[in-house]
């Protein structure tokens, strides 16, 4: 069975309701999937630029401090060696790219995951439109006050990318900390993606609301 959400506007009224495909938003779980999912866009985001200079590249340290022998002294080649003050060290952190990948079968079931526990929570509101002609914070909080979201929950709201007329949606919600605008999509008018809907923001929200069109998008994408 097909399952199925009401269709809200912004005012928070029913005008009808909306049926969700069970391939995309009715899947079970694969919590091993998401996890590296996560992991994957976490360890993406590390600049791994964290860097210490060795013996060798520290200033200084050119000649010998001592001769080898008869000094009474343990021997040295250079004041830059590690266990000196001012010298280099020893198994510090060079710059390393932590990225990685994962392939399009295993995205594509974890984005199905993420999205299948939303509504299955009933954690997750669709309207009809979500459009803001000028932006304001206190219009947007008026309409997630309407959509029933508390105001201590963290929320993210999925629009499409290629349309302007979702930009007051964006800039509206900069100044919530708890709000956060996704704009998804791929740049192509003809054949819209949802480039940028992740795992990770949509696991790390209490409440998931988008658009009609971001549904039927993500289930031309996934299903």
């Amino acid at each position: 069975m097909m399952p199925q959400l009401e269709l809200k506007n912004t005012d928070g009224k029913q005008v009808g309701t909306i049926e969700l495909m069970d391939t995309v938003f009715g899947v079970e779980p694969n919590y091993d999937v998401m996890f590296r999912y996560v992991h994957m866009q976490l360890a993406n985001r590390r600049a791994g630029t964290a860097s210490t200079k060795t013996r060798s590249e520290v200033r200084g340290g050119g000649r010998k401090p001592w001769a080898q022998k008869h000094t009474g002294r343990a021997r040295f080649g250079t004041s830059r060696n590690p266990i000196w003050r001012h010298g280099g060290v020893a198994h510090g952190p060079r710059p390393k790219d932590w990225s990685y990948r994962l392939n399009k079968k295993m995205k594509r079931l974890a984005l199905k995951s993420a999205l299948s526990i939303r509504c299955a929570e009933n954690a997750m509101i669709v309207v009809d439109d979500f459009k803001i002609d000028e932006p304001k914070t206190r219009k947007l909080t008026e309409i997630l006050t309407n959509l029933g979201i508390e105001s201590g929950e963290k929320i993210l709201i999925v629009v499409p990318a290629e349309n302007d007329k979702y930009e007051g949606v964006r800039r509206s919600g900069k100044n919530l900390k708890k709000v956060k605008v996704l704009r998804a999509g791929n740049g192509n008018t003809e054949t819209p993606g949802i480039d940028g809907l992740n795992v990770f923001d949509i696991l790390n929200h209490d409440r998931l609301v988008t658009t009609a069109d971001v549904v039927q998008r993500i289930e031309e994408v996934l299903g």
